[in-house]
């Protein structure tokens, strides 16, 4: 071979390693399905509207991942109307999503929707709906955080009781989806010998029609339950209630933040900043069925002191030392 040519080829052979060694497969974007009971349009991008989602994105940044260059969102909002749940279900299951976040009163559309998809509860009872075989191995595609909503439920009752202790009868706001938590709610009531009245929400226009029936029977006090129907109705049920003069004891401190009076709940936020580990724990091959459900580490007592005064309500000492926040 002519000496010339070799030392250019092996020059050529030379310059063409580092590109070809350097070459590396695309890095897989993974696609996280997000099913909430709000809008679509809070739920969006890397800066979501939604505070929840907006946790949980806050989780994975904690993580190490990067929105747009490790992972994206497909988001899926109710507007409100649990009724849309199996259609949402339905479309993220067709985009192959690779882990599903979801609301818990978005659980039982997604179970009937998928049973391969990993699902992360943002809050929710899989064990109590029968989705999981228990809290230490769920054994399915679910898994992620509870919300104990159903087991706060007697200290719910309890506190509204302390906050207005006249008060004979106790009227409780619910729909389908918080069922479990009005049968807990009777179950306390008995154990105490306090009296319920039992107001069930099928649709978003009985709302107002549920507070008449509330005051014509003379109760004193309200408790409403958030699944479902009545989360995407905060800032109107708070309004309604003070309208009715009803102090109201509300799962989440949502409706208190939006002037209703006063909430005990885990900490949504925090429960949904937690679901980034679960969803970090899959997308590395860990298979949601031998990941055990959490349950929340912080509870908080949420008042709001405007909406008692408006209400002429004095809220007892002990209350105002246990809240974990007052808003004023």
């Amino acid at each position: 071979m002519d000496r010339r040519v070799f030392i250019g080829s092996l020059a050529l052979g030379t310059l063409a390693m580092p590109r070809a060694a350097g070459a590396q497969p695309a890095r897989k974007v993974y696609r996280i399905g997000v099913l909430g009971i709000g809008p679509t349009s809070d739920l969006v991008g890397p800066q979501p509207r939604s505070p929840y989602v907006n946790a949980l994105l806050r989780g994975l940044r904690e993580l190490g991942y990067i929105y747009g260059e490790h992972f994206v969102t497909e988001p899926r909002g109710s507007e409100g109307k649990p009724e849309r749940f199996p259609g949402l279900a339905a479309e993220l299951v067709r985009l192959q999503v690779d882990v599903i976040v979801a609301s818990g009163p978005a659980l039982p559309a997604l179970k009937q929707a998928t049973s391969t998809i990993p699902i992360v509860m943002g809050g929710g009872d899989a064990v109590g709906l029968g989705y999981a075989q228990s809290l230490s191995h769920p054994g399915g595609n679910i898994t992620g955080l509870s919300l104990q909503s159903v087991e706060l439920t007697g200290k719910r009752l309890e506190l509204l009781r302390e906050l207005v202790p006249g008060a004979a009868l106790v009227a409780v706001l619910w729909d389908r989806a918080s069922l479990p938590n009005w049968q807990a709610a009777e179950a306390a009531a008995r154990k105490r010998g306090w009296k319920l009245l039992s107001i069930e929400i099928r649709d978003t226009g009985e709302i107002e029609g549920a507070f008449r029936a509330a005051t014509d029977a003379r109760a004193g006090v309200l408790l409403v339950f958030a699944a479902g129907l009545l989360f995407s109705q905060a800032r109107r049920v708070a309004e309604l209630a003070a309208r009715s003069r009803l102090p109201a004891m509300y799962e989440l401190r949502a409706y208190v933040e939006t002037g209703g009076l006063i909430s005990y709940s885990g900490d949504l936020k925090e429960i949904w900043r937690r679901a980034a580990v679960f969803v970090d724990k899959i997308l590395k091959g860990a298979r949601p069925g031998d990941l055990p459900i959490e349950q929340p580490s912080k509870f908080e007592l949420v008042i709001n002191l405007k909406t008692a005064e408006a209400l002429g309500l004095t809220i007892p000492q002990s209350l105002r030392l246990r809240a974990d926040q007052l808003i004023e």
